[in-house]
């Protein structure tokens, strides 16, 4: 991590923003799988939280499909941004409204769900591998003091808890035949749903990995952040002065 106050030269600044590329590029590739096995071993098994939770890994890419038009037009996103908020809430409250729906109905004995060896498998695999995922970015992101980055590896964790009660509700029904434990954890994972849809609603997600992507390194400042999140600077990262190549050029040339 950069010590407070130290400048990042504008190579470094390109190399952090280079991995975070790599990251998001991985954990949307990760999303996309996982949603279609988890939702193709959901409708196998017929299991609310399988289906709940590939359904989770939809809305994922679809947030990061909304974030990405919103910044498409260039650096002023403030007409988009409206819009693409509300599509990630709505999206996040219809995940909540179906996973609900399904998961109560199986709860009142319409319906049972089978063992799942696959979502099992998959549900362990997720929860290795988002951990490392996440302090990965975290690291990044602190180096680069963006928020933004930061925040996003905070999600990652979220998803990686999310898969941790999915493998302990898929787990009692296999190995105890607790039926009632897979739509309860389709229950937790629609609540978490309804929290993001909140947040989204609220502009509290607008610190985003496109947010720090879209930054320019050149500046005198790296803005982290790169965004007004509605005036509430408690979303922003401090700005971090970074030392340009001009600089670097003008401090070679007079012998400093």
């Amino acid at each position: 991590m950069t010590p407070a106050g130290q400048a990042l030269t504008t190579a470094r600044i390109r190399v952090l923003r280079r991995r975070v590329q790599i990251i998001v590029t991985i954990t949307i590739t990760w999303n996309v799988i996982e949603a279609i096995i988890a939702l193709s071993a959901g409708a196998v098994a017929s299991s609310s939280a399988l289906i709940a939770f590939g359904l989770d890994s939809v809305v994922e890419v679809l947030s990061a499909a909304a974030i990405a038009w919103q910044f498409a037009g260039g650096r002023n996103h403030a007409d988009r941004e409206h819009v693409a908020l509300r599509v990630i809430a709505f999206a996040f409250f219809a995940l909540a409204t179906i996973v609900t729906v399904d998961a109560i109905r199986t709860l009142t004995g319409n319906g049972e769900a089978a063992p799942s060896t696959v979502g099992i498998a998959l549900a362990a695999t997720s929860l290795l591998v988002m951990p490392g995922l996440s302090w990965f970015e975290r690291r990044t992101g602190r180096e680069l003091g963006s928020a933004a980055v930061v925040a996003d590896s905070k999600q990652t964790l979220i998803c990686a808890a999310l898969s941790g009660v999915l493998l302990a509700g898929l787990l009692m029904n296999s190995l105890f035949g607790l039926t009632w434990a897979d739509p309860i954890a389709a229950l937790v994972i629609a609540a978490v749903a309804v929290r993001e849809g909140v947040k989204a609603l609220r502009g509290d997600t607008c610190c985003t990995p496109a947010t720090a992507l879209l930054a320019d390194p050149d500046a005198d400042f790296y803005d982290a952040c790169a965004c007004t999140c509605n005036g509430q600077a408690s979303c922003c990262a401090r700005s971090i002065p970074i030392t340009t190549r001009s600089t670097a050029h003008r401090d070679s040339g007079s012998g400093h």
